[in-house]
């Protein structure tokens, strides 16, 4: 049998879309819709675009005479109002449920209010700090959002646990001196030496004094 790992934080910082919401569907068919627009490689683009601001993977792909801003606010506004699909990751509200407020935040490649819709359709508490991609000046893979996030909970980044789920989220995470939680099945090079859970339903917090304690 495994020995159980734990962790030590003051504050726990969570992706969005593959690490507490299955929004899987909706977000591979609104790529799969801007890909048959243009005549681009759908499969190139879903390689690349988990955990990434949505403007950074268009202008990866733009043909010439594409509008970056112009394409990213419509496959935005496709994804606003879409929520069927949409789900929490197993074990997301259970461990939620057991943080005190002022303990957690989401940090998301997704803008702030698509984050907060996602989140209320998969049944899943808004938290009182939510860093969008609408917040920062530089998306992940750069640490700024993870650092945003635990200042405004009265944290250092290096005093957090962050759970991620993919490269780009696991890389910003690990830049922000936090420790990182490999969410699911991603096993490229970000991922290397961390540990790891298959979904939420195999973590657990509890608190220790000014302390949490991460029991994976």
């Amino acid at each position: 049998m495994d020995t159980p790992t734990e962790l030590r934080a003051r504050v726990l910082l969570f992706d969005m879309d593959g690490t507490l919401v299955d929004s899987a569907e909706v977000v591979e068919d609104c790529w799969r819709r801007f890909a048959a627009r243009h005549g681009l490689d759908a499969e190139a683009i879903l390689a690349v675009s988990s955990g990434r601001p949505t403007v950074e993977v268009i202008e990866q792909f733009a043909t010439p005479g594409m509008d970056p801003a112009a394409e990213t606010a419509r496959i935005e506004d496709e994804e606003m109002d879409r929520t069927e699909g949409i789900r929490e990751v197993p074990g997301a509200g259970r461990l939620l449920a057991s943080l005190e407020p002022g303990r957690w935040a989401v940090v998301t490649s997704a803008p702030r209010e698509l984050a907060r819709r996602r989140l209320v359709a998969a049944g899943l508490p808004v938290p009182a700090v939510l860093v969008g991609a609408d917040d920062v000046s530089a998306g992940k893979p750069d640490p700024q959002g993870y650092r945003m996030a635990a200042k405004a909970l009265g944290a250092g980044a290096g005093e957090a646990v962050v759970f991620e789920d993919a490269e780009a989220g696991l890389l910003a995470g690990r830049a922000a001196g936090a420790a990182t939680v490999v969410v699911g099945a991603y096993e490229g090079g970000a991922a290397a030496g961390l540990p790891r859970v298959a979904d939420l339903s195999g973590a657990a917090v509890v608190a220790d004094g000014a302390e949490l304690r991460v029991v994976l």
